[in-house]
């Protein structure tokens, strides 16, 4: 058999590359190499580098996404994406690959950019009927007035760049007096803020992937955190408690798989996605908070924990994702 010749591309040219290569480890040590022969892609604002055995550097050829390794030119077959932040989730990698015709393992380029937009995501969710917080969009440089913003949203509420992941720039604020600092925090990292109200519940997140042209959800994770929100804080540094599989009637639950494969599919999504719910006890509805179309992957991270509660391999699941991608699904 002729294995596939897989690139993995990692870093990225935003904060959340330290995120990347935490993923990264995880996925590269769990790639299948007797199926692939995978190469890592180093992505980095100096070049795009293939990453050798033995850690040394050479160019990318981005005419055609090519390398060379000794003497021989390497074309690849699919890539298996695992950028958090731009240019890895934002669409721009996937227009790229798309324009010279190599597969991936992620949602397109279109849904990608997107989704990457919290304000976009929610308004299109809104459109096809599924439950979120009320908010407001602004972009910077124009006239905000804190005063308006508490006469039509209620406290306490939450204020976060509308581009990014990692909840970097997040803030949760409970009176008017705190805005003017969220709301800087928030344009530091991007030029769009979302402001949105709280929503009173438990929180849940789940995987959801397509395998075999099935739309699958993962067990679900409750993330208790002690900062009362899923900050970047609460992600990545242990401020949170991560409950896989969540402990929650099976009727709530299904709702929310149900949910999360709607989600999945009204976006067009592709490859394995983790979207963020608020569960209301009071109305009995999931509200979507945001999706994220390159998921954590760290050997912690929630998807990695919800692929072993499902009795799955991250092995296979990897094999699965990058076999999708080969045969367009």
């Amino acid at each position: 058999m002729i294995k596939k010749k897989i690139a993995f591309v990692t870093g990225g040219y935003s904060g959340e590359a330290e995120v990347s290569y935490n993923s990264a480890k995880t996925i590269s040590a769990n790639v299948d190499r007797e199926l692939f022969d995978v190469y890592t892609i180093d992505i980095r604002k100096d070049g795009w580098w293939h990453v050798s055995e033995n850690g040394s550097l050479s160019p990318v050829d981005k005419n055609d996404f090519s390398i060379v390794s000794g003497s021989e030119k390497i074309n690849f077959d699919a890539v298996l994406i695992g950028i958090h932040g731009t240019p890895g989730e934002d669409g721009k990698l996937q227009g790229y690959f798309d324009m010279i015709g190599i597969p991936y393992t992620t949602c397109d380029a279109s849904v990608s950019a997107l989704t990457f937009n919290k304000r976009f995501t929610v308004a299109v969710a809104a459109f096809s009927g599924i439950a979120v917080s009320r908010s407001l969009h602004f972009y910077k440089g124009e006239a905000i007035d804190v005063q308006d913003i508490a006469s039509r949203l209620n406290f306490p509420l939450f204020v976060k760049p509308a581009n990014g992941g990692s909840s970097i720039g997040m803030s949760k604020v409970p009176d008017i007096a705190g805005l003017p600092a969220a709301l800087e925090k928030a344009f530091r990292e991007d030029t769009q803020v979302l402001v949105e109200e709280f929503i009173e519940g438990r929180e849940f997140t789940v995987g959801v992937c397509r395998l075999k042209d099935e739309v699958i959800t993962l067990p679900l994770t409750e993330v208790i955190s002690e900062n009362y929100f899923f900050d970047y804080e609460a992600k990545y540094h242990g401020k949170s408690k991560e409950i896989t599989p969540a402990e929650l009637e099976e009727n709530k639950a299904e709702l929310i798989r149900d949910t999360a494969k709607k989600i999945y599919r009204t976006f067009n999504c592709r490859g394995v996605i983790r979207i963020d719910f608020i569960f209301n006890e009071a109305d009995g509805k999931p509200y979507m908070l945001e999706i994220n179309t390159v998921p954590g992957q760290s050997a912690a991270s929630v998807v990695p924990q919800q692929v072993r509660a499902l009795g799955w391999n991250l092995k296979d699941f990897y094999t699965g994702l990058i076999e999708a991608a080969l045969s367009g699904h």
